[in-house]
């Protein structure tokens, strides 16, 4: 894993916490030898604890805003339950390391 991911685990914790983060996992070249933090873009996989209808749209970009502050590089944030192509999820499922993951569920919006 990339040392700028190690450097902010804390703060990446945070950030998981206050935007509603269920699991941060990152994936491609930022998982190994071939990241270079001059050129490599941060490709992060999430899934979001239930959140409160009509703030899905903000919530995602506004982690994604804070994820690029903090770590000071392009990330592309994908959503989980986004990936439907069976060979695209067989290639993330390849490189993927976990981040984070809530301890307890939260209650439900719905």
């Amino acid at each position: 894993m990339t040392s700028v991911l190690e450097q902010h685990r804390e703060q990446l914790t945070a950030l998981c916490r206050k935007y509603r983060v269920k699991r941060l996992e990152v994936f491609g070249s930022a998982t190994g030898e071939s990241f270079d933090p001059s050129r490599s873009d941060i490709d992060l996989l999430v899934e979001f604890l239930p959140i409160e209808p009509g703030a899905y749209f903000d919530t995602y970009f506004n982690l994604l805003d804070a994820l690029q502050q903090l770590l000071g590089a392009p990330v592309h944030l994908v959503v989980a339950r986004a990936i439907r192509n069976p060979y695209s999820q067989s290639s993330v499922n390849e490189s993927t390391l976990l981040l984070h993951a809530a301890r307890r569920a939260c209650r439900s919006f719905n």
